[in-house]
């Protein structure tokens, strides 16, 4: 590509079209934008031209299939050598023959056909300048010049794969007259195979077993695997002659005789020359599917929204516990990576299957709510020994304290953006003998493209139950993206796995795509998904889920219930003074002596807890509950643990020689040194922990005799 038009062309683009560039071809070195000068040189990289063709569509494709093929025709077939790559120029070839190979002279398809290089040239598929010839890059001709299914010129086949006695052996098969030497035969042999009239007079007399043979490869592929021919010398030659006694295939031994089937450069592989399957074609036309294909007699999906914003509601809940139990206990990384099994089924519990505990763990890991934090191994006793690595756990970030202050619908937003750029399937796991693993790192490639193309093939049956109909969706996916849709049962698999994600975020409901699975589409489209997704994203997260709730009611049997998801300031008062019992459509928590005593150890007075509740409370608190918190603060701080390394002080003398005395807090050491204090041999913490180990509630007091207000320790990772 001449740098100058390149350069030039690049001039023209405006900053979102480079940035769509950039982000499509992995343009982007540690981060830096490139200059115009990078892309001028990335883009003739072959592994960029890769990840460009990647999000190329079938059409697309086929268009340049139909280049490189016609270059090939043109001017031969592309050199395997690397360094005798010709410049991409000197193989150009008419945009008018592309548009005639590909649509005839149907003029919507020629349209079409004319829309399809005019987004190739936006990819910078096709090279500038961008006008009546067509150019494209070695690596396409190398990758794309068979990609119509026809097989190579016989001139170029006979050349290269036959000596002079078997091309002597051709000229005799076809009646032509003969030639003392090796090249005039040739020339006889490949001008009878290039003449149309000859050539359909010799198929007219063919054998049916022959005609049936000829059709099918041209039409299906130019190659079959028959022994008709074997290597004329030792490995490593190149030359093939004919087998004899034949190949026990009548068709393919007549065909094969007369050069209607070659050597194809591969033992046991004979290859149709392209004439020949154009004489049987009737015309040349390449393939060209300009449309998708369109979903037919799909069954009506119902309650679209509604199961969407019942996702939503659980899925919101759902991190909101899982996260909590990654703050409360740790994640252990296990030493060959991922999440230890146990810690996953631990998680599971109460919240969802471990499969689906595993994929929202990666999403969170993924959005920046979960990360990694070393914990040093312990120095060994002998200080010759090496110091072992240091181990791994998952905790939540700062970002997650950030996120508890959100209301529901704006904490899906992060998970949903995660989710539409992974490069991972995280439902499914490549090896079914094996038990899947949280955060192993793995790493997909076509993950995205897979779920873009899928969201699209679902976008073009609105209303329709299209997950119900996997070969309609296999075959729009894939002409969505034709190179990075999986085959085979893996593929189908992992189709299975991105559509049980899609339905668990609500990016799916009854198996249409929701107005959040076309926000989602949206933002892939248009690449957005890896800059700008919040924007999106939260207006339609907010209108799937309801306000948050800021009232509770409290009962008799000292629960409160939430009907709905709790704002984050009321879910925080809960907590503190009752246990979460349940979750769903309404939440319940249980307040307990114990757990009152909690709310009084982290700082809250009676009067003030009690003030706090009434202004939450749906009507007035029940008489039990104001009972026991009353209660339980007149006996909360009946002595005080004085930071003196340390010593318990209170005014009730019965009840300090009740702790010199009682058998649980013996480890303390408790002396008695006036009515109403006590001294202990150990620190004030563990003083604090064993009391109330023991049933009693003691505060924490200063040196100055003020009350201390605990607050558990918080770790975090970066």
């Amino acid at each position: 590509m001449p740098s100058d038009a390149l350069m030039a062309w690049l001039t023209t683009r405006a900053p979102e079209q480079l940035a769509l560039l950039a982000d499509r071809g992995a343009l982007r070195v540690r981060g830096r934008e490139p200059s115009l000068e990078d892309y001028a040189h990335l883009l003739r990289q072959d592994h960029v031209l890769a990840r460009l063709m990647g999000f190329c569509t079938l059409p697309e494709l086929q268009a340049l299939g139909a280049i490189a093929w016609l270059s090939a025709q043109r001017h031969g077939p592309f050199p395997d050598d690397y360094w005798r790559a010709p410049d991409p120029d000197e193989r150009a070839v008419p945009r008018a023959e592309v548009l005639t190979l590909l649509a005839g002279q149907d003029q919507d398809l020629r349209a079409e056909a004319q829309a399809a290089l005019e987004r190739l040239a936006d990819q910078a598929l096709l090279q500038p300048p961008h006008g009546e010839l067509c150019v494209v890059a070695p690596y396409i001709h190398r990758n794309l010049a068979d990609g119509m299914g026809l097989g190579r010129p016989a001139a170029h086949l006979i050349a290269r794969y036959f000596n002079a006695p078997e091309v002597h052996r051709l000229a005799a098969a076809l009646g032509l007259d003969k030639t003392p030497g090796r090249e005039a035969a040739e020339r006889n042999v490949v001008a009878f195979l290039t003449d149309p009239e000859r050539l359909h007079a010799l198929l007219a007399k063919a054998p049916a077993s022959a005609t049936e043979l000829l059709d099918r490869l041209a039409h299906e592929g130019p190659l079959l695997e028959v022994r008709c021919f074997h290597p004329a010398g030792p490995y490593g030659t190149n030359k093939y002659v004919f087998l004899a006694g034949g190949s026990g295939h009548a068709g393919a031994d007549w065909l094969a005789a007369r050069g209607l089937l070659l050597p194809a450069g591969v033992p046991q592989v004979a290859e149709l020359p392209v004439e020949v399957a154009i004489a049987v074609r009737g015309e040349l036309r390449a393939t060209f599917t300009p449309r998708p294909p369109r979903p037919r007699d799909l069954p009506r999906a119902e309650n679209i929204e509604p199961a969407a914003e019942a996702a939503a509601g659980t899925l919101a809940w759902q991190l909101e516990r899982l996260l909590a139990g990654c703050a409360e206990q740790p994640l252990t990384v296990r030493k060959s990576g991922g999440v230890a099994i146990r810690d996953t089924k631990r998680l599971a519990k109460g919240i969802a299957e471990p499969e689906t505990v595993r994929f929202l763990l990666e999403l969170c890991f993924r959005a920046g709510l979960l990360g990694l934090l070393a914990e040093p191994a312990e120095p060994p006793a002998n200080r010759r020994a090496k110091v072992p690595p240091p181990s791994h756990i998952v905790l939540p970030t700062r970002a997650y304290d950030r996120w508890l202050s959100y209301a529901p619908a704006q904490r899906l937003v992060p998970i949903l953006a995660a989710w539409a750029v992974c490069r991972d399937i995280p439902l499914w796991w490549p090896d079914p003998d094996q038990t899947p693993v949280a955060l192993t790192g793995l790493d997909d490639p076509d993950a995205v493209s897979l779920r873009y193309a899928l969201l699209e093939a679902l976008a073009a049956a609105p209303a329709q139950r299209a997950t119900d109909a996997p070969p309609y969706l296999v075959a729009a996916a894939t002409w969505h993206r034709p190179a990075r849709i999986p085959q085979g049962p893996a593929g189908a698999q992992r189709i299975e796995s991105t559509l049980r994600e899609a339905a668990l975020l609500g990016v799916i409901g009854q198996g249409a795509l929701t107005r959040l699975g076309h926000t989602v589409l949206d933002l892939l489209r248009t690449g957005q998904a890896w800059k700008a997704a919040n924007a999106a994203l939260s207006p339609v997260l907010t209108g799937m889920l309801p306000a948050p709730r800021t009232t509770a009611r409290f009962q008799t049997d000292l629960t409160a219930v939430v009907s709905g998801a709790p704002e984050a300031k009321l879910a925080a008062l809960l907590n503190t003074v009752g246990v979460r019992e349940s979750e769903g459509h309404a939440v319940v928590w249980r307040i307990s002596h114990a757990s009152v005593r909690h709310a009084l150890d982290a700082g809250h007075e009676p009067g003030t807890l009690l003030s706090r509740l009434r202004a939450v409370a749906e009507g007035d608190l029940p008489q039990p509950l104001e009972y026991l918190i009353k209660d339980v603060g007149r006996t909360h701080g009946r002595m005080r643990v004085v930071r003196s390394g340390c010593c318990i002080r209170s005014d009730d003398e019965a009840l300090l020689a009740e702790l010199a005395h009682a058998k649980p807090l013996r480890a303390l050491g408790l002396r008695l040194i006036a009515p109403t204090v006590l001294i202990s041999a150990s620190p004030e913490r563990e003083t604090m922990t064993a009391l109330r180990a023991a049933g009693y509630a003691p505060a924490l007091e200063a040196e100055t005799g003020a009350t201390l207000v605990e607050k558990p320790a918080t770790r975090r990772a970066p």
